[in-house]
């Protein structure tokens, strides 16, 4: 096998690891975030071939490129096979501006994409390792689900799953709430950036090395590599010369890793002409670009877009190393990144809640395309970009942007401004019969740590 890929910290002060070792471990000891030391290109001959495969054949090509020297090709097939056997609709609104939904998963959510595939990662080493782990999440909305489907039943995993009981919507967290079994769930009543600030605590926390203690949020490189995926199936399905045409990409953001999963293809070599990234009324980001100067937002304000309700992106220190800069977990930019590189690549814009409700509208009314609040943060964006950029603003401009969850998943937002319910799609059938159990934590960690010792011996 090749050798292997390694994944340092953002904050350069714990030793580098494999991808197996560092998926496991979750968070760097030094509260860092892993990196891969290296970014593997994919030539266009392979974009060419792109073109006509499935979707988990690409996931086989672009994961296995950081994974080589840890699994086996054959090994590495088998489980995107078992992991992507959903469709991924690329949906036509007009001209060459297209929606892709990620939202044909088990969970109705682009979290599935990452958390199907770091669940079967995760499982394939503990096997080989005869480990358990116990993996500790935060969840805005549609993390916590899809996490807690992927790892539903495992015999070497058990999982936590922190959400913010007032910041949620019912179906999201009934699809947290009634499985049981090894997933168990905690609503606090508090922010979601308190319930990751309560989980990054307990990493770092040496009383708890015996829970052997691993995260599946996005700060772990295992969500952030799928990621990569849907980026180069996008431009294979919808390009016309693959390697020579170039794509813009919407993406609306909270914690960044689904904007970083596109800057790391990018930075493989996909040909991306520019990412508009949207945010809600939570705007640390947009300002960032455009003072150079970074104010997490405390409390995160509460908007429709729920998953998106992020005061400071876990991801941000990943951007900022990409782009030579250094930022630790509180925020704190050590080292500025190249900012006009990160100006030449990026386009970014806050989406208030009364534009986000307004755009659900406008879409339906003109293309008939149906959007939830999140996805609408990102179409506006891009209309807002295309407004802004006339040069870019052509008929024949390939765009695509990410619908992240379906619109289901927020039946009284689409009855209160279009006045139907969204037909629910099969994953989301039968919730509302099904019976809740989760716990009620307050926002104190040494109330959380003594839940874990009590419930993890």
């Amino acid at each position: 096998m090749d050798k292997p890929i390694l994944y340092y910290s953002t904050n350069k002060k714990s030793p580098s690891l494999p991808f197996d070792q560092a998926l496991l471990k979750g968070q760097a000891p030094d509260k860092g975030l892993y990196m891969p030391g290296a970014i593997p290109v994919i030539p266009n001959s392979t974009l060419v071939k792109m073109k006509d495969m499935e979707y988990h054949e690409i996931a086989t090509i672009v994961t296995g490129c950081f994974l080589k020297g840890v699994i086996e090709e054959e090994e590495l097939a088998a489980m995107t096979r078992d992991a992507y056997n959903y469709d991924v609709p690329l949906e036509h609104v007009y001209d060459r501006k297209y929606v892709m939904r990620l939202d044909r998963g088990p969970t109705a959510s682009f979290k599935d994409f990452a958390g199907r595939m770091m669940g079967r990662w995760m499982n394939h080493y503990l096997n080989k390792l005869n480990r358990k782990l116990l993996i500790l999440t935060a969840t805005s909305g549609d993390t916590g689900s899809a996490i807690a489907n992927a790892f539903y039943g495992f015999d070497n995993i058990k999982a936590v799953v922190l959400f913010p009981v007032k910041e949620v919507t019912a179906r999201q967290r009934k699809q947290m709430t009634t499985l049981g079994k090894n997933i168990r769930i905690a609503g606090l009543e508090t922010k979601f950036d308190d319930c990751q600030a309560l989980v990054k605590q307990a990493f770092s926390d040496p009383d708890l090395d015996y829970l052997n203690l691993s995260s599946a949020n996005s700060i772990n490189i295992g969500r952030l590599i799928p990621q990569t995926v849907y980026y180069f199936y996008a431009y294979a399905q919808l390009c016309n010369k693959p390697g020579d045409e170039k794509i813009i990409f919407s993406v609306p953001s909270g914690n960044f890793g689904d904007m970083m999963g596109g800057m790391l293809a990018m930075k493989m070599g996909l040909p991306v002409e520019k990412f508009v990234i949207a945010t809600n009324e939570n705007d640390e980001f947009p300002t960032l670009l455009q003072t150079e100067k970074y104010n997490k937002i405390v409390p995160s304000k509460n908007c429709i877009s729920s998953a998106m309700n992020v005061g400071h992106p876990s991801n941000l220190a990943r951007l900022v190393d990409l782009y030579g800069g250094k930022m630790d977990e509180t925020g704190k930019i050590d080292k500025l990144p190249d900012m006009n590189a990160m100006r030449k690549d990026i386009f970014s814009v806050s989406v208030s809640d009364n534009e986000t409700g307004n755009t659900i509208k406008s879409a339906w009314e003109k293309h008939k395309l149906l959007l939830e609040p999140h996805g609408a943060v990102g179409w506006r964006g891009l209309e807002l970009f295309l407004e802004k950029n006339h040069e870019y603003n052509t008929k024949d401009k390939l765009c695509v942007s990410l619908e992240t969850a379906h619109p289901a998943k927020f039946p009284e937002k689409i009855r209160e401004l279009l006045g139907f319910d969204p037909e629910l799609p099969p994953s989301l059938k039968g919730l509302e019969e099904k019976e809740e159990n989760f716990d009620k934590l307050d926002n104190q960690y040494s109330n959380f740590k003594e839940f874990l010792i009590e419930n993890y011996r």
